[in-house]
Parts: C-alpha cells; structure tokens; sequence
C-alpha cells in the first residue's frame, strides 16, 4: 500500500451528438483536472458519446472499439504529456459479437496498466445495457500504481457491497465509479430526491465499510440518446450528476452540483486510511468462517 499522499480528480461532463467532440472537450478537461494537481483522474461512464442504451439498435455496436484502440492511443499520449494516470469507461470490442463496458487504466508512461469489465450488467427501462453488454469476466481487481493503489468499479456495480469489498481487499486505496445515471424526468418530483440519496449513500457506505477513498463521478445534462442527429423519441434521462469524493469514513471532501460541468479534486492520505482502519477495524473482525452463504442467490 502506497504511503505517500496524491491527489485524485473526477471529470463531471456533458455529453454531446458527436463523439469527437466529446473527446476533445474530455481532454480539455484532463488537462485542467491535472493543472490543479490531480495525478489520478477519473472520466465518467461511455463518456465519448450520449448515453445509447435508452434504444436497443444493432447498428449502436458500430460504436464499440477495441482496447487498445484509437481511444486509448489518444489518451495515452495525453497521460505521458501530463504525467497523470487516467480511467477511461469505453464501450469495448473484444471480438464480432462480443463488447464489453470497459475501464482502462492509462499509467503515466501511457501504457494500459489495468482493464476492468464491468461486472453487473442492468436492465431497465431506458438503461438497456444487457442488450449491449457481456458482464465482465475478468473479476474484481484493483491496481498497483507508482501513486497508489486505485481500484474501479462501473455503475450499476456501486449498488453491491460485494464488488466494492473485494475490490478493497485487493489493496485499493480509492475506489472510482465511473457512472452514468439519471433521473426519468415524469418520476423526477416524486422520486428524484431519494433516488438521488440512495446513490450517495450507498457509496458512502462503501467506503465506511471498507476504510478506503471512494470517487463517484457522473455526467450532467438531458440526453434522449442522440448520436450524430439519430436519437430517441420520447423524454429522455435527465443526468443528475451530483458527483462526489469521500474519505474512508465517508466524509465528503468534494460533491458537485445537479447541472454543471465541475472538476472535483481532493486529496488520498494512506496514513488517514490506516488511522481510520485502526479505530474502526471493520476488517479486522470480519467473520470470513461464517460467509459461505453470500455466494446463494438467495435463502437455502
């Protein structure tokens, strides 16, 4: 486990019609993230393009690429410019048939030092990701950094305390959830609010529980799915951005708005890590004799 103190970013953002324009103006945004001190800094969720699983289209497969592809050849470059390491959330081509919701790390030198596939896919109205999806096969895993050891999950993952403990027990310093989630604006006045605090608090939790920085970063903006003019009919999500940065006993060291595009930066102390740990030894006094129900669906 890291030692020394570094500073983490998150990038929250809108997301237009055009894809190269959302990579230009997310580079724009790392550099600015990293002009105020970040070293580790963090996109949302499929950031290059509006959020495309409110529809279910074959030709949206068009989108996926590889890694390593054109995407991460870009931001390596701008990783080995800036000196930072980034979290990238593509939308992955493995092979024909194949695509996965994908976080890459970038280290500093710009070479792919992690790949995560996020693991638990959803299924909802407007949030039709099973159609684009395969879950991850490659498990919870964090990653040890010349900086820290950073651990990611992807949305719908932050909802399962599961994830985020083997993650931490991996040795994670922070945990970043890039994320793409929002509000279905006929449920908004009713809804919106505790939707919104479940969100934050269960993330609050995971870092309580497990004694490590959590970094949640989302996007912002009413998006109906548009992708170079083809978008859907009817409402649309509103993105309720809201993005945050907890300590490991989950204070809040950054939180963004609902509506605007905000970079969040906040420092990871491992000796506040392991005070916080000292004092509240959650893992210490974790019965792991008596856990092998977790892995039952549910009941005997």
């Amino acid at each position: 486990m890291a030692s020394e103190k570094f500073d983490i970013g998150l990038v929250q953002m809108r997301c237009t019609p055009q894809p190269e324009e959302n990579l230009a103006r997310a580079a724009q945004h790392v550099r600015e993230a990293a002009r105020l001190g970040a070293k580790v800094i963090c996109l949302p969720e499929l950031f290059l393009t509006q959020y495309f699983c409110q529809r279910e289209d074959t030709a949206l497969f068009d989108l996926a690429e590889p890694v390593p592809g054109p995407t991460t050849q870009y931001f390596s470059a701008l990783a080995r410019e800036l000196k930072v390491v980034l979290e990238l959330s593509l939308f992955e081509r493995r092979a024909p048939g194949l695509y996965h919701n994908t976080a890459v790390i970038l280290g500093e030198d710009g070479d792919i030092h992690g790949i995560y596939r996020k693991m638990h896919i959803p299924d909802d109205p407007l949030y039709y990701e099973k159609y684009y999806f395969t879950p991850g096969d490659l498990g919870f895993q964090s990653f040890d950094l010349a900086v820290g050891n950073v651990g990611t999950l992807v949305c719908w993952d932050q909802w399962y305390p599961e994830g985020a403990r083997l993650t931490a027990l991996q040795g994670a310093n922070v945990i970043f959830y890039p994320t793409a989630i929002g509000w279905h604006p006929a449920e908004k006045a009713e809804w919106g609010t505790a939707q919104y605090e479940a969100w934050f608090t269960i993330q609050r939790s995971h870092a309580i529980a497990n004694g490590v920085y959590v970094g949640a970063v989302n996007r912002v903006g009413h998006e109906t799915g548009n992708i170079r003019g083809n978008e859907v009919p009817g409402a649309g999500l509103e993105f309720w951005g809201g993005s945050f940065i907890a300590d490991p006993f989950g204070r809040i060291l950054a939180q963004a708005s609902h509506d605007k595009e905000e970079i969040l930066v906040a420092t990871v102390d491992p000796k506040l890590q392991e005070e916080v740990r000292r004092n509240w030894p959650f893992l210490r006094d974790r019965r792991i004799d008596a856990y092998a129900g977790i892995t039952q669906r549910f009941g005997r």
